[in-house]
């Protein structure tokens, strides 16, 4: 179900509790699955070859400032024939995922009930373009390396013979995605009863998994409450 609007970041967190699917802006979707994090999963880059989707998990980068929505910056193997989608053409989905976690109808105080899984993600749309000039892939990488070595207890300086780095670089493809759509899905049980959505919240609480927690925390923040005790 979608909704025809781009709702600002206080409308989204009263409308999205009752729809699946939202279009949102980057400001929104950023605050629900922050991206890009060193930390997350990679993500997934999908575009068609001729008939066939083909789909490459990986990092990569946010520029804000490049496009109206921004401008998503990546590379892939030369070996992995993806990159020969990037033709400046066709519309490709770049998927972030965000907490999400097994529910169990042993949770909800109301029945019949079955389990299910809820989850948080981004959809984000562009053309997809080949970035083939020495420069400005070189250029990439060292930004791409530089975010996650920015964590690293003696950040790797880069440093390796000239020609070591040529060959490297010719066996890579650069690409650029400007966004042109970003569409957030939130699944977080609105088609349950308030009750049934605390009760959730709770049990994902006592998790161990950090995902399941983070899941709590999103549907606590979109139902407007703070879990017990902190009221």
């Amino acid at each position: 179900m979608s909704v025809h609007f781009r709702p600002t970041v206080k409308e989204a967190l009263v409308v999205v509790p009752g729809k699946l699917c939202v279009p949102c802006t980057l400001a929104l979707a950023l605050i629900l699955v922050p991206t890009p994090n060193p930390e997350t999963e990679l993500e997934t880059l999908v575009t068609v070859a001729g008939e066939e989707p083909t789909a490459t998990r990986l990092p990569m980068i946010l520029d804000r400032a490049a496009g109206r929505h921004g401008t998503l910056l990546g590379h892939v193997a030369r070996a992995n024939p993806q990159w020969r989608s990037f033709d400046d053409r066709r519309q490709c989905l770049a998927m972030f995922d965000g907490p999400h976690a097994y529910v169990s109808p042993s949770w909800y105080a109301t029945s019949p009930a079955v389990p299910t899984w809820n989850y948080a993600t981004v959809h984000v749309y562009g053309i997809a373009r080949a970035i083939h000039e020495t420069e400005r892939l070189s250029a990439l990488v060292d930004r791409l390396v530089g975010i996650y070595e920015a964590g690293m207890p003696e950040p790797w300086p880069g440093t390796m013979p000239a020609d070591f780095r040529a060959s490297m670089l010719k066996a890579i493809v650069g690409f650029e995605v400007e966004i042109e759509r970003i569409e957030g899905k939130f699944k977080m049980g609105q088609n349950r009863p308030l009750e049934d959505r605390i009760g959730t919240a709770e049990h994902l609480e006592r998790s161990a998994d950090p995902a399941a927690r983070a899941l709590a925390k999103l549907t606590r923040k979109h139902l407007g409450i703070e879990p017990a005790g902190r009221l």
